[in-house]
């Protein structure tokens, strides 16, 4: 038996966006300018719009104490979960700033964030898109955390 998941994902400039998507960039990008990143230099800002409407910032926290710190996913997604239990997640949009090559143009989320993300998706049963700005501005796109995570962690 063999089982096949492939992700699609939707490439766009910023010219293409709506108006809720370019006022999600520029609350990911100002949460990006707020990061704490003085050992990677690598400052990533979230943005998540809830079902209500509200949005919810993170940025990257990092810590001497290595790996103490947090991604910036994590840090909105309990952020809201804490502050607004009963609200669905709709979508995060992720906005990285560094002047590191990024091999493959982009940086999805990373694998504890999308278990995360993963984790409310299901527990909230309606997806979650995930939007991740890369420095050179291009939006990558998916309707759903399965896209990135097509096997979750599940008890």
């Amino acid at each position: 038996m063999e089982i096949r998941r492939e992700s699609l994902v939707r490439v766009t400039k910023e010219a293409d966006l709506s108006e809720s998507e370019l006022s999600l960039i520029e609350q990911a990008r100002h949460a990006a300018d707020m990061a704490y990143a003085p050992y990677s230099k690598f400052h990533v800002g979230s943005a998540l719009q809830l079902s209500d409407g509200a949005i919810v910032l993170g940025n990257n926290q990092e810590n001497a104490a290595y790996p103490s710190g947090l991604c910036a996913e994590r840090v909105a997604i309990f952020a809201a979960k804490a502050n607004h239990p009963n609200k669905c997640i709709n979508e995060i949009m992720i906005v990285v700033k560094t002047d590191k090559a990024l091999k493959q143009g982009f940086t999805p989320p990373c694998g504890s964030c999308l278990q995360v993300l993963w984790d409310v998706q299901n527990r909230q049963k309606s997806p979650i898109k995930i939007h991740v700005q890369s420095p050179d501005k291009t939006l990558y796109s998916v309707e759903n955390v399965n896209q990135f995570l097509p096997f979750g962690f599940e008890l």
